[in-house]
């Protein structure tokens, strides 16, 4: 059985409300501490799990919101009192990953960290760590390394890299160039990326030495750099609290893909392995559906107790009961309905992707205590 890798350490930014799973998915119970696909395991306890492997126990960090401390920890007992780093407030994928290499520096000097995110379905266990594995060899080649997963349809969904020529470094030998990325193309984009052969779906998993990420940072970034590097410093001192009120708050929101990979893959800079790994970031419900069961042969899934959900000429749907009531659904093809305690949606499997809008409604509507 393969060991851990040596010097490699795992970070697992838990961040975002994933306001398109509302009202499951909320700020103060996030998708990541939700069981999402029936497994007896939330997304979070999930992503330790296949890591585990990789790096054992010690070698996980968790980047996640003051208020998710404590669910953090009690999802995931491994953790250690310094493998968990709290934001006090949200500041995109850059300030917790950059936060956590930071952090790693000070405390370990260079090491390759990975950076998965905690909302992420993955399937195909041996074939993620091989293409973890192949990563980790290009990041200490001095590469941004990423994993590009098999597009298995043109969605708009996601996002795309675009790969290149091979990349030549021993120990990754499926690893090629990144020639750039592109952001939820449109739905004739995508098409062209998925038959041409070259493009495959960016899953926003990075890896990289401490080093390296954090001197491609400084000349992106500097602003950014040098206040992560400043709170690091005090991070495991008693000025911690301090340091970070202070510099926390005026640290730039930004995605490490545009701080970083996009400019860095401009120069040659970022690697891609392929992965042929399973993989989905749920990132709604009509996502959802497609790693739940079929719950009846009309193909309606269930989140949750069947006894729970009554359908009678109704094909296709996504019912989510959690409600404590009995759902009933009459005629209706391809709908989606979530029955919580304090909130029910009903919207089709069409517009799933814009149930953030609902969100924006109901606090809009003065209900800001349902989000």
């Amino acid at each position: 059985m393969p060991s851990a890798i040596p010097g490699f350490r795992a970070v697992i930014p838990a961040g975002g409300a994933g306001t398109r799973l509302w009202p499951v998915s909320r700020a103060g119970a996030p998708k990541f501490l939700h069981d999402l696909t029936g497994s007896g395991r939330t997304l979070l306890q999930g992503t330790a799990d296949r890591l585990a492997p990789l790096v054992g126990d010690e070698g996980l960090v968790v980047v996640t919101g003051e208020r998710h401390v404590d669910a953090v920890r009690a999802q995931v007992p491994a953790l250690g009192a310094d493998q968990v780093l709290a934001e006090p407030s949200p500041r995109d994928s850059m300030a917790a990953i950059g936060l956590a290499a930071a952090v790693l520096a000070e405390r370990h000097g260079e090491v390759v960290l990975g950076s998965f995110a905690a909302d992420q379905v993955v399937t195909g266990q041996a074939e993620f760590e091989r293409s973890v594995r192949e990563a980790v060899e290009a990041a200490r080649a001095g590469y941004v390394a990423t994993i590009g997963i098999a597009a298995s349809r043109p969605s708009v969904a996601f996002g795309y890299v675009h790969g290149g020529a091979p990349l030549g470094v021993e120990g990754s030998p499926s690893a090629v160039h990144v020639t750039g990325f592109t952001e939820k193309p449109d739905a004739a984009t995508a098409r062209e990326y998925l038959s041409s052969g070259e493009y495959r779906w960016n899953a926003g998993i990075f890896v990289v030495s401490t080093t390296v990420l954090l001197d491609h940072l400084a000349q992106q970034r500097p602003a950014l750099h040098d206040g992560l590097r400043r709170i690091a410093a005090a991070w495991d001192t008693p000025d911690r609290d301090e340091v970070v009120a202070d510099t926390w708050p005026s640290l730039e929101r930004i995605a490490i893909d545009h701080a970083v990979a996009e400019p860095v893959a401009s120069t040659g800079g970022v690697a891609m392995v392929p992965g042929s790994f399973g993989w989905d970031d749920v990132g709604d419900f009509n996502s959802l559906a497609a790693l739940l069961p079929a719950d009846d042969d009309a193909g309606s899934k269930v989140l949750g107790e069947s006894a729970d959900v009554v359908r009678v000429q109704s094909a296709g749907s996504v019912v989510v009961p959690a409600g404590g009531r009995v759902v009933t659904l009459l005629g209706i093809d391809d709908v989606v309905v979530v029955d919580t305690p304090d909130a029910v949606l009903v919207t089709t499997r069409a517009r799933a992707q814009q149930v953030r809008r609902m969100v924006d409604a109901v606090r809009d509507h003065g209900r800001g205590d349902l989000l």
